[in-house]
């Protein structure tokens, strides 16, 4: 079963964030706290949705997603930031369930794409995503701008 997050799961997603982190071989990288997610998802502004697969065991995973926009297009798509699913749960279905939830979610909100980055070390996770009909945009990368860098840009010019 796959439902939509509640501020009763914020713990667990953020336990689930931490196990994706050890598995990106980033354990200490999570800066973010209980608090944070809950305000993220939950608060007055919230900035990003999630989803949880569970069974009659408990939870089996996770997908956090927001919305992002193409100007190409004139539409929004819809980004998927984590998908997380127990090591025990792997092989069962599960990110194909939760894809799915999320491509539907995409549909049904008229966006003109579902996106997400994958790290290139992670073969499996690829040729999944493969198998779903996802394609790789090898003619792009990721730019990112962090910490002091990003200080000094926000005050530079």
């Amino acid at each position: 079963m796959i439902r939509p997050a509640t501020p009763d799961d914020v713990a667990i997603i953020l336990d689930f964030v931490r196990d994706l982190a050890t598995f990106e071989r980033e354990p200490d990288a999570v800066e973010a706290s209980e608090a944070m997610l809950a305000d993220a998802l939950f608060g007055p502004a919230p900035a990003a949705e999630a989803v949880i697969a569970e069974d009659a065991s408990g939870p089996l995973g996770f997908a956090l997603f927001f919305h992002n926009f193409s100007t190409w297009t004139g539409r929004r798509g819809l980004y998927l930031e984590d998908l997380y699913v127990t090591p025990a749960a792997r092989g069962k279905g599960v990110g194909t369930a939760l894809l799915r939830h999320l491509a539907a979610i995409a549909v049904e909100r008229g966006c003109a794409r579902f996106e997400w980055s994958v790290l290139d070390w992670n073969a499996d996770a690829i040729a999944f995503y493969r198998s779903m009909g996802a394609v790789g945009m090898e003619d792009w990368t990721v730019q990112r701008v962090t910490g002091d860098a990003l200080r000094r840009l926000a005050v530079s010019g």
